[in-house]
């Protein structure tokens, strides 16, 4: 099969030459040659080996196709396996499949160039547990058939709730009791026992059966009934229960420290109760559910059942329980302590005996100070049915009657706004006791003495006597002044009609009007109104650099004031403005000639109370009530039919580029989660609705993305939804291919959040059924000898897609005595066309005949046909 072809092989070669030779190698059969072609030079021999290769294709493909842990998620999970030839031509596979589990292959059939690898997609839909172990036929040219095993486990999300000093799964935590206005934390794991990371959010179940707010669940069964009204009132639970942090992402198979606070209210009741006796228990639930998992709700949207089938709602639900007791402090001998009368200097003391009546709880107190009593010992604890003894002491530092208000602060735990998780000691209720106590002044004698010839530093207007015991002088001197021109007594001829303001001064004020203490003043006798003479003092006195000074300084202070007075009426005028800013009330007071109208309660409305909103503030908790509140706002809109596909406005700009946050999320649903189609008819075009609402106050773009051939006809893919609104997409579906169909498409919360969606269908060719396979055809009652046989036979279309259909008779040797009538037609979707069958009787015509309904696009059925005939003899 080798040929050597060479030009003038008899001939020399000379010296720098050369001869060329050509090898020609034609194969016969699929197989290898090797040979060696022997080259003589003179006396030397050169073996030149001669190999000759067959061209073909070497197809290998991997074994195993290996998914590993998947999450229960309606999600579409995708595996490459390779193809790859490592032969010189190119080679031909092709995949089957007949499993039980549904996995998409593509392509399923192709070519793989020569020296290259041919990647192949494998999908499977995660929408049910289990662990996948199935076998798909690969067909590779050359090689046979080989075997390829899917493997996997489909496992569901699970979230629990741990202990953190057992480690155990917890259902319940008991509080205990506590009192009004305290707090009590307690710490758990929330565990993600997954394979993949989970968002998660807290949510309080206010409504759920079997929580209890407030009701003494020791009481009598008439109490009980009494105190349903709590049921009834709109109670924040989330100022009860508090969980830190609220919201968070689980990495697989991680633990998060939580932790929950329980702070008992005291309710407001309709009626008067003993505060002894208002114990209050509680008993919620809070529910850790993964974001994202509420479709289910759209259920009843979606127009069927066929919308939605199964909804994968993972959640964990954990009991807390707790009670609020009342601080019960008793006084003996009572809140109002009389001490005995005293005088100034003097102490009495009064002893109170404070009992707890409490039976579970010790209480924490300490007296605050007050003005002329002291309490031993401030602070202390009594335990529970314990007394103590507290002396009060009344120390009175000025003469009067007192009444004052003695504060007794009970200190216990609360938590810290800062740092939620974190608590401290705080005073969280007060009790009063009244003190009452006199203190009287001590008499003395005010004796009067000659005055012996010196003059004191006090004395009364003539310096004759003294008075004795009047205590300690003070440091400065009295200065008596009164203005000079309220007063003519003994008043100088030429100083009478002296205007100048001066101020007067007595005579035994010498030593304390020699220095003035303002330059500009000036003083006259008391008597003759002279101008006396200040004596001033450089040594002490102001220059005027130092008096200019002072007068800037005091403008500040005056224009400091005056500011704080202008912005405080600016305020009031402010708020005066809110007040009257309105469509009743126009600023118009009454006695301006206007008379205001009389209005009754019956002129007003009834306007339903609008459901309190869900803010967005992050430390707030998610109640089961709050998201009722506001799912039931945004559904009783009408349907938003805007379409809006990218943001316009600057509101929606700005609102549409928002990281949301996973409460924010956990609060729009768009659903549902599977979209099931249920049994359709290829070449049909089938829509069911895609619904969103945004129980958000800020707009949200949505945006789908949809790649997938079946889907392709869905639109639009963006919209721009408003606040407190819900929306549907449609979502069409339309196939060519028979068989099972389950996929799913992606969508976009404002260009950040992503989320999925399953869509299950059953592809099923254009069929028609028949009421019967075999007719009987029997003589019409009353007739005739000779008269036709009539019948009817039912076709019926179960598919969601008009089929055309045409009788064909079957017919052999012997032309057929059957007809039927219409003999074509259409078969609207879901719904039956009669077509009549007749026998034409007649000497030697066949009692039997058959048909063959042709479906347009479908397959054919056969109808048997026989005539029933009576012979009477």
């Amino acid at each position: 099969q080798f040929k050597l072809i060479l030009e003038n092989p008899e001939k020399l070669t000379a010296s720098g030459l050369q001869v060329k030779a050509v090898v020609e190698y034609t194969p016969k059969c699929a197989e290898d040659l090797q040979d060696k072609l022997t080259l003589f030079v003179d006396d030397d021999v050169v073996h030149i080996p001669v190999l000759g290769l067959f061209r073909y294709c070497d197809l290998e493909i991997e074994s195993e196709v290996n998914f590993g842990e998947m999450i229960a998620n309606n999600k579409l999970v995708t595996k490459e396996i390779s193809i790859s030839n490592r032969g010189t031509t190119s080679g031909v596979f092709r995949i089957s499949y007949d499993g039980v589990v549904l996995v998409n292959i593509k392509p399923a059939r192709g070519v793989v160039k020569p020296k290259s690898v041919r990647k192949i997609k494998v999908d499977i839909c995660t929408d049910v547990p289990g662990v996948i172990k199935e076998m798909m036929k690969v067909e590779l040219e050359s090689r046979g058939c080989s075997e390829v095993w899917i493997k996997g486990v489909v496992v569901e999300q699970v979230l629990k709730v741990l202990g953190v000093s057992c480690g155990k799964v917890l259902k319940c935590i008991n509080f205990g009791p506590l009192y009004f206005g305290t707090s009590k934390t307690e710490k758990i794991h929330l565990y993600n026992e997954s394979p993949e990371s989970m968002d998660w959010v807290a949510v309080l179940e206010d409504n759920a059966i079997g929580g209890e707010m407030g009701t003494d669940l020791q009481g009598s069964t008439d109490a009980a009934l009494q105190d349903l009204s709590l049921k009834n009132k709109d109670v924040d639970v989330s100022t009860l229960i508090l969980c830190v942090p609220s919201q968070g992402t689980l990495l697989p198979y991680e633990k998060s420290l939580i932790t929950i606070c329980f702070s008992p209210e005291k309710f407001r009741r309709d009626f008067e109760v003993n505060d002894s006796s208002l114990i209050q228990d509680y008993v919620l639930f809070l529910r850790f559910e993964t974001v994202g998992g509420r479709g289910g709700c759209l259920q009843n949207l979606s127009g069927g059942a066929t919308a939605t089938t199964r909804t994968h709602s993972r959640h964990v639900d954990l009991a807390l329980m707790g009670s609020g007791f009342p601080v019960i402090l008793t006084f003996k001998p009572g809140t109002v302590i009389s001490f005995q009368d005293c005088y100034l200097g003097e102490q009495t003391q009064a002893v109170c005996t404070m009992k707890n009546e409490s039976e579970f709880l010790p209480v924490t107190f300490s007296f605050r100070r007050t003005a002329h009593f002291r309490v031993s010992p401030e602070r202390g604890k009594l335990q529970t049915k314990s007394e103590k003894e507290v002396m009060i002491s009344f120390s009175p530092r000025q003469t009067g009657k007192f009444e004052m208000k003695q504060i007794i602060d009970i200190i216990g735990t609360g938590v810290d706004k800062n740092n939620a998780d974190v608590l401290k000691n705080k005073a969280f209720h007060q009790l009063y006791l009244t003190l009452l106590g006199v203190c009287k002044c001590k008499r003395t004698s005010v004796v009067f003495t000659i005055n012996p010839g010196l003059t004191p530093l006090i004395t009364n207007a003539t310096g004759q006597f003294v008075v004795r015991g009047t205590g300690q002088l003070s440091d400065t001197a009295p200065v008596a002044i009164l203005k000079s021109t309220q007063t003519q007594i003994h008043t100088h001829r030429k100083n009478r009609n002296c205007e100048d303001g001066a101020l007067i001064a007595f005579p035994n004020d010498r030593a304390a009007s020699l220095r003035p203490s303002d330059w500009s003043k000036k003083y006259r006798t008391i008597f003759t109104k002279t101008e006396r003479y200040n004596y001033i003092d450089p040594e002490f006195a102001y220059t005027d650099s130092e008096q200019l000074l002072r007068k800037e300084n005091k403008k500040l202070y005056i224009a400091f004031i005056s500011s704080l007075r202008q912005r405080r009426l600016e305020k009031e005028a402010a708020r005066q403005f809110c007040i009257y800013n309105n469509p009743v009330s126009i600023g118009i007071e009454p006695d301006a000639g206007l008379k205001s109208p009389k209005i009754s309660l019956s002129d007003f409305p009834k306007e339903k109370p609008e459901p309190k909103m869900l803010p967005l503030d992050d430390n707030c908790m998610l109640t089961s009530r709050k998201l009722a509140a506001i799912v039931t706002k945004s559904t009783n809109r009408g349907v938003w039919s805007w379409l809006s596909p990218v943001p316009s406005s600057t509101r929606e700009k700005k609102d549409c580029h928002l990281t949301l946050t996973l409460k924010q999320l956990h609060q729009i649903f768009i659903g549902p989660s599977t979209i099931d189609f249920g049994d359709v008819c290829i070449y049909s075009t089938t829509t069911r609705e895609l619904h969103i609402i945004n129980n958000l106050s800020v707009h949200i773009w949505i945006q789908i993305e949809i790649k997938v051939a079946e889907l392709q006809e869905t639109s639009p893919l963006s919209q721009v939804v408003p606040p407190f609104t819900k929306t549907h997409i449609p979502i069409v579906f339309e196939t060519t291919t028979v068989g099972m169909f389950k996929s799913s498409f992606n969508y976009k919360i404002n260009n950040r959040h992503i989320g999925h969606v399953l869509v299950a269908a059953r592809a099923m060719p254009i069929e028609l059924q028949l009421s019967t396979r075999e007719l009987f055809v029997s003589p019409v009652p009353g007739c005739l000898a000779g008269t036709e046989f009539r019948t009817t036979v039912r076709v019926c279309n179960p598919r969601n897609l008009p089929a055309g259909f045409t009788w064909r008779p079957v017919s052999g040797d012997r032309k057929s005595a059957f007809s039927i009538k219409p003999t074509r037609g259409f078969v609207e979707a879901y719904s039956d066309v009669e077509c009549e069958v007749v026998w034409h009787p007649g000497f030697n015509t066949p009692d039997t005949g058959q048909f063959t309904l042709c479906v347009h696009k479908g397959d054919s059925i056969t109808l048997e046909c026989f005539a029933k005939v009576t012979i009477h003899v």
